[in-house]
């Protein structure tokens, strides 16, 4: 499982020209997820990322999570980060989960988001998404497990 995640002021998440899904500052989530991953995955996965130190404290060094720092998470499915792009001129594909496991698990990310208290928004699974940010920093990192 994979989350790519970026520390923003805001992010948005529009599908068929109709928002649904924002956050001010906080993180957006992109999460990919593969063949063999899981429910214990998601959960690890969702600590790592509630947890993970990259919000500026009161002397500007990264040691506060998005719970310490007040905000909140827009989580986005993205299929493409399990692409496999090590030869050729075409990503492929066949290291993704399914889309009806990659769903549950989707679900149980944001599940995990919920149910630690980060105020969660989320894009809509399987669809064509238009997803608008404003990176602070820029800040991104690359969380797997």
């Amino acid at each position: 499982m994979i989350a790519l995640i970026q520390r923003v002021m805001s992010a948005s998440v529009t599908v068929a020209g109709a928002r649904i899904g924002e956050t001010g500052p906080g993180l957006l989530i992109l999460l990919g997820v593969e063949k063999g991953d899981d429910r214990q995955k998601a959960s690890r996965l969702c600590d790592r990322v509630l947890g993970y130190r990259i919000f500026s404290d009161d002397q500007g060094k990264m040691n506060l999570n998005v719970q310490q720092a007040g905000g909140s998470v827009l989580v986005v499915s993205q299929f493409t980060l399990a692409a496999d792009t090590q030869k050729g001129m075409r990503p492929g594909f066949s290291g993704g989960a399914e889309p009806a496991e990659a769903e549950k698990l989707y679900e149980a990310f944001i599940g995990c988001c919920c149910e630690k208290g980060v105020a969660t928004e989320t894009g809509r699974f399987g669809a064509d998404m238009q997803v608008a940010l404003v990176n602070d920093g820029p800040v991104t990192f690359w969380l797997q497990v």
